[in-house]
């Protein structure tokens, strides 16, 4: 769980350790917390779609000079639970390096106790942005 960048397994074990009727709550909060496109990547372009969620959602990863990365994440509103593990993910992984977001573990959502709280298909579709976010990763690195 060390391995983890620091803001990560903050959020991990806030929601971990909630009550399961607050879950929901806190991960609405998180859809709120993804931030806007640059321009540049507002029609998609050089991103990657992740097909495994159910609502349109685009990624990208880009390793920087210091081996930190930059992620864009592009989902609609209209899912919030989608849109909130982007919010997770840029909170959680900002400023990270690329061996700290490749430590990330795969089954993060599950360790979080949404499995709980939301269906398996929303958890599947969360775990396939991690893992193409970390293949972006590892083709750049």
């Amino acid at each position: 769980m060390s391995d983890m960048p620091a803001k990560l397994a903050e959020i991990v074990d806030d929601f971990a350790s909630a009550p399961r009727e607050v879950v929901l709550e806190m991960l609405l909060e998180f859809s709120d917390a993804v931030p806007p496109l640059p321009e540049a990547l507002r029609g998609h372009d050089g991103m990657e779609q992740v097909p495994e969620c159910q609502t349109q959602f685009f990624l990208r990863a880009e390793v920087q000079p210091d081996d930190t990365v930059v992620s864009y994440f592009d989902c609609p509103p209209e899912a919030p639970t989608t849109r909130a593990f982007a919010g997770i993910l840029a909170e959680g992984l900002d400023g990270a390096s690329t061996g700290e977001i490749l430590a990330v573990p795969d089954d993060l959502y599950t360790r979080m106790g949404l499995a709980t709280a939301i269906s398996p298909l929303r958890i599947r579709g969360g775990t396939a942005i991690l893992g193409r976010l970390k293949r972006q990763i590892r083709e750049q690195s």
